[in-house]
């Protein structure tokens, strides 16, 4: 993502109630704009409307045409498969093409700029949100295939979602067939899937390359790799088998993700990487959970407490918090969450904003959505909970501090 315009040369703590123009320039992009724009906010952006004409005789004739729009938005839906985003909202500048108050939906498009205004201004969460997406040293997606025999899911993980690619499914004769046809079996799933990878994820960018499975068919795959680069002469092909790293599941299926990512081979692999802190946070999460000693907490009313008695501060406090709860429509409830975060960082404590596309967001979600790890035992958080309004501590839903 690249800022444009008059704002391109300011610093991000500059701006204030105004707007950015931003130029999404990768699919990642569209993600981190799906996080910036909230409801009731303001875009302008390009638009193809069609647009219907009566002529004097009566008859109507309908064409496309561009333009730029400017609506509220009402809703967003973003397509992670595609990298698609889609913003709906009324119009509130009209044009010669459209009329006050009519519905549109903008279609974001990479290389075609887009103007924000925030309507409650730019708080802590939004500028965090801001900064990430224009990150420049970002770093590099890991690939990886989740497998058992005939079946394998092909994903990238960014650093802020896991996108599946493909999934492969093939056919392989069972054990008590000849080991011929077996053999043959399992070399068509190979040969399906490799070129299934090599299709969806771009490997002349040197990435990680993280191969997991029950038993041996991941180990098996790294050879067959290395054996294809060899009899193809592809250097790169051989490289990406060097890289490989073969880790054990339980399952080829997606969901075997979690454990995968907190295996010591690929901790040891990928230790500086954002979504690996965010998996070894809510491992220690529920490690403390289990323990129960007080200093893991869920749920809004008792983390909330624990924030505003200051224990989620310097000296391993940590407040993780769905990016989901920021995008509510009640704007009382997204400052009472961005007063937590802003509360726990001013008490040097860490707040960590989750991706609820990730697996660790995911765990997190199923939790509600908000957890801390306390600096020190506070055992009765939840006694208040049933007495507390259903609206928060504040009459007006803020958190008071």
């Amino acid at each position: 993502m690249q800022l444009v315009g008059s704002k391109a040369s300011q610093r991000l703590d500059d701006i204030g109630e105004g707007s950015v123009t931003l130029l999404p320039v990768e699919p990642e992009d569209m993600w981190h704009a799906n996080n910036l724009i909230g409801p009731e906010d303001i875009v302008k952006a390009h638009a193809i409307r069609k647009v219907t004409t009566e002529s004097k005789t009566g008859s109507t004739m309908s064409e496309r045409v561009h333009t730029d729009l400017t609506i509220r938005v009402t809703s967003t839906f973003f397509d992670p498969g595609a990298s698609q985003l889609h913003v709906s909202g009324t119009v509130i500048v009209e044009n010669q093409f459209v009329s006050l108050g009519q519905y549109h939906t903008l279609d974001l498009e990479l290389n075609r700029p887009f103007t924000l205004w925030k309507k409650y201004g730019w708080d802590s969460v939004a500028k965090e949100t801001l900064s990430d997406a224009l990150k420049q040293d970002k770093e590099g997606a890991v690939a990886a295939v989740v497998m058992q025999e005939g079946i394998a899911n092909i994903c990238l993980i960014t650093e802020y979602r896991t996108i599946l690619k493909q999934r492969v499914e093939s056919t392989i004769p069972k054990k008590r067939s000849s080991s011929t046809e077996q053999d043959s079996g399992m070399k068509r799933f190979f040969d399906k899937t490799l070129s299934t990878l090599v299709r969806s994820i771009d490997f002349s960018v040197p990435r990680p390359l993280l191969l997991a499975s029950p038993g041996f068919v991941a180990g098996d795959f790294k050879k067959y790799i290395s054996d294809e680069g060899a009899r193809r002469a592809d250097k790169s092909m051989m490289a990406m088998a060097r890289e490989a790293t073969v880790v054990h599941s339980s399952s080829g299926h997606l969901h075997s993700l979690n454990e995968i990512l907190k295996s010591p081979e690929v901790l040891a692999t990928m230790k500086d990487m954002k979504f690996s802190k965010e998996t070894r946070f809510m491992d220690d999460f529920f490690d403390k959970l289990r323990k129960d000693d007080g200093r893991a907490w869920y749920g809004t009313a008792p983390v909330e407490k624990a924030v505003k008695e200051g224990a989620v501060g310097r000296g391993g406090g940590v407040l993780l918090i769905n990016n989901s709860l920021f995008r509510s429509m009640d704007i009382a409830t997204r400052r009472r969450y961005v007063a937590m975060v802003d509360k726990v960082k001013a008490d040097g404590g860490e707040a960590r904003i989750l991706s609820s596309d990730h697996e660790s967001g995911q765990r997190l979600d199923a939790l509600g959505g908000i957890a801390a790890l306390l600096t020190y035992p506070m055992p009765d958080l939840d006694e208040d909970e049933d007495e507390t309004d259903a609206d928060g501590q504040a009459e007006n839903g803020d958190m008071i501090i």
